[in-house]
């Protein structure tokens, strides 16, 4: 039996609201794993301005997704893991942010393991009138509407769409979707014409949100060299500040590209479209590449548990090694990272059995499935 005060608000009439707000302060690869709810939102209540809140590094994937019509960026009190205090100005600023984006209704996602009420009690004080979130705990007036959690176990696209058909809006497919702007096609391609590969490629991207996800990079060097002499050329791509991480992994092997810091999340995104596989760690790589039907080998640590995470609707093969204290939810490994202790061997002979199957040999042509591409002119 459910607490009493599970599910005690009335119906939500969804096609009469004006403004949703979604709540989703978390990485790339979360934001992309809430498409689907965001795409059941859309159909729910068409005629509604749908916004995003969304922490930084989730923020750009909201361009990818074109259910989201605007995105409100910040950094939330409650998803703060370090010591040191943070200014309640910051939160009061939030508060009028919120109230002043007039919403009718505020849908909180979060992980088995977050909690939605700070961020229900935030959308109250903002004035938002209704406010629906999952969770193991009752919180009180926070949410006007309190689903019970499922199983921890649950993927993380389904936990958010188990959250809204409680509260009446009816389900769609689990899978992911990505719209890739033609102007970050056409970004990638210069890019990739001018300094990069042509023809056949692998992807890899050696980075992740915290060291206790990240596959060593000398071994990550060493998948690098082992894959250049299979036939691929090799792109390894990062963000401005994983530059020395692309850098020891691209070393100096003929056929192997470094890109850091020069590609946005959409350009990102049309390079994953166009690689034959993507080597990753459990990150939002991983994401892009099964919401755009691209195959991938992701290297999972045991920080979190695997099926909650999976990559799903695209080849995909996920490495990881059983350890007793997995699943950690660590920053930093306190041993020596034994959950990834993976030969680089085993990770190319899975990169290029999945790279192997017969598929265009356009890597821009749209094909694969879950891919969305506004236009590939130009």
């Amino acid at each position: 039996m459910e607490h009493p005060a599970a599910l005690a608000g009335p119906p939500i009439g969804w096609r009469d609201l004006e403004r949703v707000l979604v709540v989703r302060p978390d990485n790339l690869g979360d934001v992309l794993m809430a498409g689907p709810a965001l795409r059941a939102l859309r159909r729910a209540a068409p005629d509604a301005r749908l916004d995003l809140l969304a922490a930084l590094a989730g923020a750009a994937a909201a361009r990818l997704l074109p259910e989201v019509d605007g995105v409100l960026t910040c950094s939330v009190s409650w998803q703060e893991a370090g010591p040191g205090e943070v200014p309640v100005a910051a939160d009061l600023d939030l508060i009028d942010r919120v109230r002043h984006g007039g919403y009718g209704a505020a849908v909180v996602l979060t992980s088995f393991s977050q909690t939605p009420w700070p961020a229900g009690y935030l959308c109250r004080l903002a004035g938002v009138p209704v406010r629906v979130g999952m969770s193991k705990e009752f919180g009180g007036a926070g949410l006007t509407h309190w689903v019970p959690s499922p199983p921890d176990g649950l993927h993380q696209v389904d936990r958010a769409l188990h959250l809204l058909e409680r509260v009446g809006v009816p389900p769609v497919d689990g899978r992911l979707r990505v719209r890739v702007p033609a102007e970050a096609v056409g970004a990638a391609r210069d890019l990739l014409g001018d300094r990069g590969p042509t023809g056949s490629y692998a992807l890899i991207l050696p980075g992740a949100s915290c060291p206790a996800r990240r596959y060593p990079a000398g071994r990550f060097a060493r998948v690098a060299g082992l894959l250049a002499t299979s036939g691929l050329r090799i792109v390894v791509a990062g963000t401005a500040k994983e530059a020395a991480l692309v850098a020891e992994v691209a070393g100096d092997t003929p056929g192997v590209t470094a890109l850091a810091g020069e590609l946005d999340v959409p350009a990102l995104a049309a390079v994953v479209a166009g690689a034959r596989v993507v080597v990753c760690n459990n990150s939002g790589g991983a994401h892009l590449a099964a919401a755009l039907g691209t195959p991938v080998v992701v290297l999972f640590s045991g920080t979190e548990q695997v099926g909650q995470y999976l990559p799903r609707f695209a080849p995909a093969s996920v490495l990881t090694v059983p350890t007793g204290c997995a699943p950690c939810r660590q920053f930093r490994c306190p041993y020596a990272l034994e959950c990834l202790d993976l030969p680089p061997e085993r990770v190319v002979a899975e990169a290029v059995r999945l790279a192997a199957p017969g598929r265009s040999q356009d890597p821009y042509d749209g094909s694969r499935e879950g891919r969305g591409i506004d236009s590939l002119s130009g």
